[in-house]
C-alpha cells in the first residue's frame, strides 16, 4: 500500500511540471548565462549530421549548399569566442552600450533600443505561451558592428562558402521559450554558443500553416502536435560546437530551449 501510493505520488509531481524544468547545470559550462528554466523536449534530428573530417567543400555544395539542410561538427574551433561571450565578459565589455531589440514575430516592424546591461537584467526571461510575437523583444540582428566589431573579428565563421556570396554576421541572445516565428530569407549558417536552440525548417515549395505574430512556442504547444505526416517539418536541436547551415529560401523558426548565445551567418 505505502509503495503504490509513492508510486501515485511521483506521477502526481510529474504531471505537475511545467514545459521549463530546472535543470541541475554544475557540470555544464553555460557561461554563467544559467540554465535554470530549461525547456526538456528537444525533439527528434531528422537533419543529416556530418563532421569535419568526413565531408570535403566539394561534397558540401554537391549535397547539401543549394538543396537541403545539413548539421556540421567540428567545422571551426570558437573557444576563445565562448570564452569572450560568458555573461560577466559581455557584461563587462558592452554593459553601457545600446543595443537595438525587435519583436519576434515573422515580420518584426517594431524596434526599442536599450542598454545591454538593462536587458540581460529585466528582459532577458523565459516566454509564456500566450504572449504575441509582438508583445516579445528579441536582441539578434541589428547589433552595431563598430561598437560589437572587437568581439566579432573573434569569431571564427564557418569556412564552407557559396559561390559568389559574401557572409554577414547577426549575434544574438535570447531566454529559454523565445524564438523567431516562420520566415525565410537567403542561405546561411547558425551556431550555439551557450544553450540549445531547436530549428523547424521546410523547403521553399512547402509553406508551413503558422500565425505571423505567434511566437514558436505557442506554435510547437498548438499545431505541432496536430500535423500531419506529410506536414512535419524538417526538424533538429544544435548544441554548442554544432553548425547549422540552411540553405536559399527555406522556411524557419527556432526555439531556444535554455538562455542561449547563438550567432548567424547569412550569405548574400
Amino acid at each position: 500500500m505505502v509503495h503504490s501510493l509513492r508510486i501515485l505520488l511521483v506521477l502526481l509531481l510529474i504531471q505537475q511540471q511545467s514545459s521549463f524544468e530546472s535543470t541541475n547545470c554544475s557540470s555544464v559550462d553555460d557561461g554563467e548565462w544559467g540554465m535554470d528554466f530549461s525547456m526538456g523536449d528537444e525533439g527528434e534530428c531528422n537533419i543529416e549530421i556530418r563532421d569535419v573530417n568526413s565531408i570535403t567543400y566539394t561534397e558540401f555544395i554537391k549535397e547539401y549548399a543549394f538543396t537541403k539542410p545539413v548539421i556540421l561538427r567540428g567545422l571551426t574551433d570558437n573557444s576563445n569566442f565562448r570564452f569572450l561571450c560568458s555573461k560577466s565578459n559581455l557584461l563587462k565589455e558592452f554593459g553601457e552600450k545600446t543595443v537595438r531589440l525587435s519583436t519576434a514575430n515573422t515580420h518584426s516592424y517594431n524596434k526599442v533600443d536599450v542598454q545591454f546591461d538593462e536587458f540581460v537584467k529585466f528582459l532577458l526571461t523565459p516566454q509564456s505561451e500566450d504572449a504575441l510575437g509582438s508583445d516579445t523583444l528579441y536582441f539578434f540582428g541589428d547589433n552595431n558592428f563598430t561598437e560589437w566589431h572587437s568581439l566579432f573579428e573573434e569569431y571564427n565563421a564557418p569556412p564552407y562558402r557559396l559561390p559568389h556570396m559574401s557572409p554577414a554576421y547577426s549575434f544574438g541572445i535570447a531566454g529559454p521559450g523565445t524564438g523567431v516565428p516562420f520566415h525565410w530569407h537567403g542561405p546561411g549558417y547558425s551556431e550555439v554558443i551557450y544553450g540549445r536552440k531547436r530549428w523547424f525548417l521546410y523547403p521553399p515549395d512547402q509553406t508551413p500553416e503558422f500565425q505571423p505574430n505567434h511566437t514558436t512556442l505557442s506554435w510547437v504547444s498548438l499545431s505541432y502536435p496536430n500535423l500531419e505526416l506529410h506536414q512535419m517539418p524538417v526538424e533538429c536541436t544544435i548544441r554548442p560546437g554544432e553548425v547549422l547551415y540552411f540553405p536559399d529560401h527555406w522556411w524557419h523558426a527556432t526555439l531556444n530551449l535554455d538562455t542561449s548565445v547563438f550567432i548567424s551567418t547569412f550569405l548574400g
